[in-house]
């Protein structure tokens, strides 16, 4: 099986440098190959592709920007593999990583698996504590951290392996950005194909933002999901209105307080916010990363609930079309 690794990228060359010098540190003995998808970047990173050139087999193709759904499945249909292997540009891969991939794929072939991500001690403490609130089981991100049960796994995009055979049938990622991810997985099941979490395949994944950044990232999170409810309504679920419902009954439990002296709801947040303060300080060995935690599930909540509350409006009672509601949701291809 011939692995192929498409990376979309878009004005990092600093941070393909950094995967591409992980990738050399490999200890899967086979061949593998890379192909680079420049989408319209200005920044270019084809000189850093011909610098490990001489040590990793790398085809660097540049496009105009269309996204990075539609920059992946370009470079699928340019790709020589049998199976692809798709990283975000951020992300740090462990040497072990192909191993652990090429290993669980022959115990048990799967068509489409995702891994979870990780940080590394390197990272800053704004990256770890936002790590945390996309990863923990006691957020929203307990799929992506791979710390949840689940009979339906979604892989995500910066962390997923999809076999040429599903890519064909399904053709690829949709143009919605973000929700391709879910979308793809929702329409691979459709088709027949199995998704699955491989638990051993972990990226360290950087996410090189600031507050602001995270804060607008996860409203796109939230305004996609009813898109993706509306399109497949089999597939929606109740956990998908938590960060709404918690958003609102945080402002509720306030309302209490002031007009009826109720401080019960308000205390239980407060324990909840304890709670992770304490699990991440612990995990991050870190007082002030457990503080920075808390900032960052209250942005993941609030910038995801308020989203959500606003495309469900729109999409779900209005009826809206999603492309008209929310066209900076949609790439042009």
């Amino acid at each position: 099986m011939l692995f192929s690794l498409i990376i979309p990228v878009y004005n990092r060359p600093e941070e393909v440098d950094e995967l591409l010098e992980s990738l050399t540190q490999s200890t899967y003995q086979e061949i593998f190959e890379i192909v680079l998808v420049e989408d319209g970047s200005t920044l270019l990173c084809k000189d850093v592709a011909l610098k490990y050139s001489d040590r990793l087999d790398i085809s660097y193709y540049f496009k105009n920007n269309s996204g990075p759904g539609d920059s992946r499945n370009y470079g699928m249909k340019k790709a020589k593999g049998d199976y692809f292997i798709i990283f975000d540009s951020d992300c740090i891969i462990p040497k072990q990583y192909l191993t652990e991939v090429d290993m669980a794929l022959k115990q048990d072939y799967v068509d489409c698996f995702g891994g979870p991500d990780m940080a590394l001690d390197s990272f800053s403490d704004i990256q770890k504590a936002i790590n945390f609130a996309m990863t923990s089981f006691l957020t929203t991100g307990g799929i992506r951290g791979g710390s949840e049960k689940i009979d339906k796994f979604q892989p995500r995009s910066f962390n997923m392996g999809l076999s040429k055979k599903a890519f064909e049938a399904s053709n690829g990622f949709g143009n919605i950005h973000p929700g391709e991810d879910p979308d793809l997985s929702i329409r691979l099941w459709n088709l027949g194909y199995e998704t699955r979490l491989f638990r051993p395949a972990f990226v360290y994944h950087k996410r090189r933002i600031d507050w602001q950044k995270f804060s607008i990232q996860v409203s796109k999170f939230g305004k996609a999901r009813p898109i993706l409810n509306s399109w497949h309504p089999n597939y929606s679920k109740l956990t998908y209105f938590f960060p709404s419902v918690f958003i609102i009954g945080f402002f509720y439990s306030i309302f209490l307080l002031l007009f009826f002296n109720f401080d019960l709801l308000l205390q239980l947040y407060f324990l909840y916010f304890l709670i992770l303060f304490l699990v991440s300080s612990y995990q991050n060995k870190s007082i002030k990363i457990g503080y920075l935690s808390l900032i960052a599930v209250w942005k993941q909540f609030f910038g995801y609930g308020i989203g959500f509350m606003k495309s469900y409006f729109q999409i779900i009672i209005l009826k809206r079309n999603p492309h008209e509601a929310f066209p900076e949701l949609f790439f042009k291809i």
